[in-house]
């Protein structure tokens, strides 16, 4: 598989309070060239330690990481050029329009003044262009410091998640422009805690835990082989039929007067509740999705606590 982004057993530690905090702790994962790739895992668990060594603004204490081939930190003055991130809320000045603050990036970095123009409209900005930047929501904040990492034309995109504190509108304006980046052959490393979204804009995942690697690959690749399979049941009586369904082991829960079952065989619920008299009006596969693979794939490594936050809430803050 051709990557634009490998590490091999990286890791960091940091002295806290007199003893070794690991941030990252022997962490091995592949990001492949082009498309949008998902860096997965709660708040804490070394996502943004780990791009802030792909970057270079901190050392690792040991293992290796590469982009574009090249080693990093030593060797990345020769691929710099082919990398933007927004790691941290960029500044623009408030009162300049969003082209004046792309053009005078623009003219810093040495990119063409045309350059302006093609980034506003990769990121659906070029109507807003003419406005000013303390007029902007937040969305069109961040779409804003996505057009600024494009003003030298990257290959790679690093967005350390860029959806915290977006309300909804603002949360799909920037997952449209990460997804149509990717579809343009960039590559996109999103990192996010909110597996929901990432579902949505992602082609491959990486999924960390306590700064270890868990879990790796196509997105579909990695729901198929969750483990996690259900079934939604509809049938007239539901409560004498998850009396039965239990009875007959089937571990399940209650969704208003439906009931998700867990099962691989659909065929084995239909047969013990019509041996009870009991017929089932609807039975549907639930399609499983990064969350419940999530939860399958932390249950021994004391990480099931964090699903609320991973379905879409907010932590605490700490090192991520």
């Amino acid at each position: 598989m051709d990557v634009a982004v490998r590490t091999v057993n990286l890791r960091k530690t940091y002295l806290s309070r007199g003893s070794r905090r690991v941030a990252v702790g022997g962490l091995t994962m592949s990001v492949p060239h082009g498309g949008v790739h998902g860096f997965l895992g709660p708040n804490g668990s070394g996502k943004t330690t780990t791009i802030r060594m792909l970057l270079g603004l901190i050392r690792a204490d040991s293992g290796t990481a590469e982009v574009f081939g090249e080693e990093v930190p030593r060797r990345l003055p020769h691929v710099i050029d082919r990398v933007g991130a927004i790691v941290e809320s960029p500044k623009f000045f408030p009162t300049f329009t969003a082209r004046q603050n792309l053009a005078l990036l623009a003219g810093a970095i040495g990119s063409p003044a045309a350059r302006v123009d093609e980034v506003l409209e990769a990121t659906h900005l070029r109507d807003r262009g003419r406005d000013r930047y303390a007029g902007f929501s937040l969305g069109m904040k961040q779409r804003l410091a996505i057009a600024a990492t494009l003003l030298k034309d990257p290959d790679l995109l690093i967005f350390d998640e860029p959806t915290n504190g977006l309300d909804p509108a603002g949360i799909r304006e920037v997952r449209d422009t990460m997804r149509s980046l990717g579809a343009q052959g960039k590559t996109v490393l999103v990192s996010s805690h909110i597996l929901a979204e990432v579902e949505q804009v992602a082609d491959t995942v990486s999924i960390i835990g306590h700064g270890s690697l868990l879990a790796e690959g196509n997105v579909r690749d990695i729901l198929g082989g969750s483990g996690v399979s259900q079934v939604r049941v509809g049938v007239a009586s539901p409560d004498r039929a998850q009396q039965v369904l239990e009875a007959a082991g089937f571990a399940l829960t209650r969704d208003g007067q439906h009931l998700l079952v867990g099962t691989d065989d659909p065929s084995a619920i239909t047969r013990a509740l019509a041996g009870h008299g009991l017929y089932v009006a609807e039975l549907v596969p639930v399609r499983p999705d990064l969350e419940s693979a999530f939860l399958a794939l932390t249950a021994d490594e004391g990480l099931g606590s964090e699903s609320d936050r991973l379905a879409g809430g907010h932590a605490p803050g700490g090192a991520s």
